[in-house]
């Protein structure tokens, strides 16, 4: 009986820890499946900034120019070692060490390979600079451009060829107004002014009256009477032409 006890107890605890091992496993599980999604997005969220960072177009040229200035540094740096190289050269030609000479002389050529790399590397980079200077060059240049046309659309909409249309209309209607007030203005003020009709009648009495006047006057006693002077020389002479025309027109006058 105890051995019967024994060996069922000893099933059940078993059977416990194979239960408490599966929650367990579920547990951990379901909270791999649930729970570990977000470090992915946080990792694509850093990539999205940091391409975002690295994709300016400004600080990528700052960042090409800095490693131009490096591969320039590290130039002058390989043409001092070819110097040195070529007076460690001759310096051992001089002390009949022909194998050190030659070794030097390997270092030399190591360093002109190196330093024709470091040109096309500098040439590679120069030419992303104007590149990605030309682009972002046009890249404003479009911007401006857009801005301009949608600044030119909102004035065109605000605007609009009806308004315009009307706003002529109004400033026609205004000036027309404006000339009748001058016209209305400048017309003058007389409170005696009268027909003219009338003003010319009465004119045409006055002078007749002072013509009948001039008739009925008696001319004074001694009013000596002006005369012109009797000529004290000869009249002239006619011409020939004229007497005839003169004798031709009498003859016509006595056949009448």
């Amino acid at each position: 009986v105890r051995t019967k006890n024994h060996d069922k107890a000893k099933r059940t605890a078993v059977t416990g820890t194979s239960t408490l091992n599966c929650q367990f496993v579920t547990k951990t599980t379901m909270m791999n499946f649930f729970g570990r999604k977000k470090a992915p997005e946080a990792a694509s969220t850093t990539s999205s900034g940091a391409t975002t960072r690295t994709t300016d177009p400004s600080a990528t040229i700052v960042k090409l120019r800095e490693n131009i200035n490096m591969q320039d540094k590290r130039e002058e740096h390989l043409l001092r070692k070819m110097d040195a190289m070529t007076k460690e050269a001759k310096e051992k030609m001089a002390r009949k060490d022909k194998k050190g000479a030659m070794f030097a002389l390997k270092r030399k050529k190591l360093y002109e390979s190196e330093m024709d790399k470091i040109q096309n590397i500098k040439m590679t980079l120069e030419t992303q600079v104007m590149n990605l200077e030309s682009a972002s060059q046009n890249a404003e240049t479009f911007q401006a451009m857009n801005a301009g046309k949608n600044a030119m659309e909102k004035i065109r909409h605000d605007v609009g060829i009806e308004k315009v249309d009307d706003m002529m209309d109004d400033i026609r209607e205004e000036m027309d107004m404006a000339n009748e007030m001058s016209n209305a203005l400048a017309q003058p003020v007389d409170p005696l002014l009268t027909d003219e009709d009338d003003l010319l009648a009465e004119l045409q009495e006055l002078e007749a009256e002072d013509v009948e006047a001039d008739l009925l006057k008696e001319p004074a006693k001694n009013e000596e009477v002006a005369l012109p002077d009797v000529p004290d020389s000869q009249l002239p002479v006619l011409q020939k032409d004229e007497e005839d025309e003169l004798k031709k027109l009498e003859a016509e006058l006595s056949g009448l």
